[in-house]
C-alpha cells in the first residue's frame, strides 16, 4: 500500500524482494493469511516506531505457513515447520507469499490443522483471550455482554466465555442474531430495535464498537466488574469498577491454547471468504457487510 486516502482500494498486486531473516527472526512461506478490515487505519501501516514514512507496506498481520530460513540466534522453531502467529504491526505483513517475523511471535500448527484455519485464529482468537482472562479476569458464572457477537472477535469471545461457565449476552444487528445464537450466545440483543439497558447487570463487557454504545454498557457494569475494549483510550469508566483498553500481542502459549480448543472441537472458527493472493484486492474492498474472517489463501 502506497496511499493512505485510498485504502485498501488503493492496493496493488507488485512483485518485491524475498525478505532476509534478521537476528531471532524466522522465514515463513505463507500459505494462509488472515486480514483486519482496518488495517489502513493503523498509524504503523503508513510509519515505522519512530515516525518515519515505511510505504510502500504490506498488509496482513495474521498467518500460517512453513517455516523455510532461520535468523541467526533463532531457538526454539525449525525449517520445515508449520506455524501461526502474529507478525508485528510495524513491519511488512503476511499478504504475501514469504514474510520475515520475530520467531517469539510463532506458535506450531499441528498437522491436521488446515493453513486457512491457522490463518483465522490468531488476532481474533488472542483479542478474545487476552480481553476475558489475562485483561477481564473471567469467572465461571460471570456475565459477559459481548458486542459485534457475529464478528471474528465476537464470536471467539462467545465460545470461550461460554466454555469458562459464564452467561453470554450477545450483540449487533437483526441479521447477526441467528450466527451470535448458533456460535453459543444465551440471548442476543439488536442494538438497532432492543433496549440495551433491559439485559440488566453484566460482570463482563467485551467492547469492539465504541462511541454512545460503550458509554451505555458501562452503566450495566456490577460492581467490580470490567469494561474491556478494543477500541482505544476511553473516558468511559464504570460506577463501581473498572475499564481496560488494551491492543492484542503475541502470545505463543495462548495461541497454542486456541489451537488445542480448535483441535478437540472446543472452538469454532468463523471464516466469511476465501481468496486467492491475485483476488485479494477485490477480497479486501467487499461492496457488502461481511462478519466473517477474510483469508487470502497463497497456495493450495
Amino acid at each position: 500500500m502506497t496511499d493512505q486516502a485510498a485504502g485498501t482500494a488503493g492496493m496493488t498486486l507488485t512483485e518485491r524482494p524475498e525478505p532476509s531473516a534478521a537476528i531471532n527472526d524466522v522465514i515463513v512461506e505463507v500459505h494462509a493469511s488472515g486480514f483486519v478490515p482496518d488495517e489502513g487505519a493503523w498509524p504503523s501501516t503508513w510509519v515505522d516506531r519512530a515516525g518515519r514514512d515505511r510505504t510502500p507496506s504490506i498488509l496482513g498481520h495474521e498467518l500460517a505457513g512453513v517455516v523455510t530460513a532461520l535468523g541467526y540466534g533463532t531457538t526454539g522453531l525449525s525449517v520445515g515447520q508449520r506455524v501461526l502467529g502474529v507478525s508485528d504491526w510495524h513491519r511488512d505483513g503476511s499478504l504475501a507469499e514469504y514474510v520475515a517475523i520475530e520467531a517469539r511471535n510463532l506458535a506450531p500448527l499441528p498437522g491436521d490443522v488446515d493453513f486457512t484455519v491457522g490463518a483465522s485464529l490468531p488476532i481474533s482468537g488472542l483479542t478474545a483471550w487476552q480481553g476475558l482472562f489475562p485483561h477481564g479476569g473471567l469467572q465461571s458464572g460471570q456475565t459477559v455482554l459481548a458486542h459485534g457477537a457475529a464478528g471474528a472477535v465476537g464470536t471467539m469471545v462467545t465460545q470461550l466465555a461460554r466454555e469458562a461457565g459464564a452467561y453470554v449476552i450477545g450483540t449487533g444487528r437483526a441479521a447477526d442474531r441467528q450466527k451470535a445464537l448458533e456460535f453459543g450466545a444465551h440471548e442476543f440483543v439488536d442494538l438497532d430495535s432492543d433496549t440495551l439497558e433491559d439485559v440488566g447487570g453484566v460482570d463482563l463487557v467485551f467492547d469492539v464498537i465504541g462511541g454512545a454504545i460503550q458509554q451505555r454498557s458501562a452503566a450495566l457494569i456490577r460492581a467490580g466488574g470490567t469494561l474491556v475494549t478494543v477500541t482505544g483510550p476511553t473516558p468511559v469508566r464504570p460506577a463501581d469498577g473498572r475499564t481496560v483498553d488494551f491492543v492484542v500481542e503475541a502470545d505463543p502459549a495462548g495461541l497454542s491454547e486456541i489451537v488445542r480448543r480448535v483441535r478437540d472441537g472446543r472452538l469454532r472458527t468463523n471464516i466469511g471468504d476465501i481468496a486467492p493472493l491475485d483476488g485479494a484486492i477485490a477480497a479486501l474492498t467487499p461492496t457488502q457487510r461481511r462478519t466473517g474472517k477474510i483469508i487470502i489463501r497463497m497456495r493450495s
